[in-house]
């Protein structure tokens, strides 16, 4: 019955049904929390694991069916690796390795060239999971003077239990599309301490249907508008015979476009986080109660900021936290910050795939951010740049740092999209891979821009401090 009735629907919405499957699970997830708030706050936690187990099985047995069993067997490898390794880096390392490559054995063998919804999806965030439970129940072992403040708020004082491994691996509000959080997150949160009424559940409703509604708002643009920025386009007749500039400005939109089937997930899976408390992030410096310990997007900088790094701080915001935490912070006997984030960066791109895509995409990334951030310290140490960047023609230079913000923000996601070389490489050489050569002529030109407009009394110290 259930089958008939989502292939109408997703006929209905133009959307493939296992799309339509995954969005219903997120929606699927605000009920599960009411459930939780109305009947089983204040339940033992035996009970409170067993729902969010089952209730995430379930979720994940509707949209992969028998494939829920990568997800069980990971779990308990995870489990019997803390139980029997103890708090070891062997340990660690155990659980980085076999996490991973169970991960991109997942990736092989069912990887076509198109974006497909399929029981790696979820996996992704799992794997994140599981391995930063292992970092977390090592950094338990150690004494709170050896850890950072991040490192002693998440490490874990004693060994969880099976059922509670499996109640937060399996958490409604985080399985299919994350966010990311630490078993001491969850564990604060079926104590009931994640609260701001003691004793009660959260006054929390009004906070999650903010994010309920601007997930909808943000799905209904992609809706919309997508059907008219696809990402096939880029690979027709159609497109190569248009004039470059018309490639150009529909690589911006077509950006702007498809990053809302991201945005609107996270903020809709945030909502349910924010309705079942695990949202709640204490209070402010003015007694406010903040709901923001899950978000994953902040909207209003991602549609504000003229800056690439604004909109990498604005996005997938948890998932960046954890690789800071548990990849680049830890890579620090490296003694280089630009190796520990090379790093870090390639982490990421094999994390989502075996796609040459990926690859292009995030390196990509780490020659935009250092160009911009050598610009950013060229106005600022440059007196007559800083005077045009604080005058009355600043709105119009605001228009144009957006369009090249916002342009070169698609460029390196026509790979990640296109995922294969011959998909890529087509849709780069009929714009003559203006992204490539744009960052190449900013990494020459810049030295010489700086003797020019910085004074050379500043020049030195800024020198030192590179």
């Amino acid at each position: 019955m259930a089958a008939p009735l989502l292939e109408k629907l997703s006929e209905s919405l133009g959307s493939p049904e296992p799309a339509v499957r995954l969005i219903l699970s997120v929606l699927i997830g605000y009920p599960c929390a009411l459930v939780y708030r109305r009947f089983l706050f204040h339940q033992p936690v035996t009970v409170l694991h067993l729902f969010h187990t089952l209730s995430g099985l379930a979720l994940a047995a509707f949209n992969f069916g028998s494939q829920i069993y990568h997800s069980a067997v990971c779990v308990l490898v995870q489990f019997l690796m803390l139980r029997l390794m103890g708090r070891t880096v062997t340990a660690v390392l155990s659980s980085f390795i076999f996490q991973m490559v169970y991960l991109l054995a997942g990736y092989y063998f069912t990887a076509t060239e198109e974006y497909d919804i399929k029981w790696t999806m979820p996996h992704c965030v799992l794997t994140l999971k599981l391995i930063g439970l292992s970092f977390d129940y090592y950094d338990g072992g150690k004494e709170p003077s050896q850890l950072n403040a991040e490192q002693q708020k998440a490490a874990l004082p004693t060994v969880p239990t099976l059922l509670e491994v499996c109640g937060f691996a399996y958490f409604y509000g985080g399985f299919l599309v994350g966010p990311q959080f630490t078993l001491r997150s969850y564990q604060s949160l079926v104590a009931g301490q994640l609260t701001d009424s003691p004793g009660k559940p959260p006054n929390s409703v009004m906070p999650a249907m903010q994010r309920f509604g601007l997930g909808l708002l943000c799905l209904t643009i992609y809706a919309i508008f997508s059907p008219h920025y696809a990402d096939t386009y880029f690979l027709t007749d159609e497109y190569e015979a248009q004039p470059f500039w018309y490639r150009c400005v529909f690589i911006l939109l077509w950006a702007k476009v498809i990053l809302y089937k991201y945005v609107s997930c996270w903020v809709i899976a945030e909502g349910v986080c924010i309705l079942s408390g695990l949202g709640y992030n204490g209070v402010d410096e003015n007694g406010n109660h903040q709901w923001d310990a899950c978000a994953n997007m902040k909207v209003w900088l991602f549609e504000t900021t003229p800056l690439f790094t604004g909109t990498i701080s604005s996005f997938n915001i948890n998932t960046n936290a954890w690789v800071a935490r548990h990849v680049f912070k830890r890579l620090r006997f490296l003694g280089n910050k630009i190796l520990s984030q090379v790093a870090t960066l390639m982490f990421l791109a094999v994390w989502h795939g075996l796609h040459s895509g990926y690859i292009i995409c995030f390196s990509m990334e780490f020659i935009i951010v250092n160009v911009e951030k050598q610009i950013q310290a060229l106005v600022k140490d440059s007196p007559a740049l800083s005077k045009l960047a604080k005058s009355p023609f600043y709105p119009l230079i605001y228009v144009v740092q957006q369009f090249v913000h916002w342009l070169f923000m698609g460029y390196p996601l026509v790979p990640f999209c296109l995922f294969t070389y011959d998909k890529w490489l087509k849709v780069y050489s009929s714009i003559y891979f203006c992204g490539h050569l744009f960052f190449f002529m900013a990494y020459l030109v810049l030295p010489y821009l700086r003797k020019a407009l910085v004074p050379k009394d500043t020049q030195p110290r800024e020198k030192k401090q590179d």
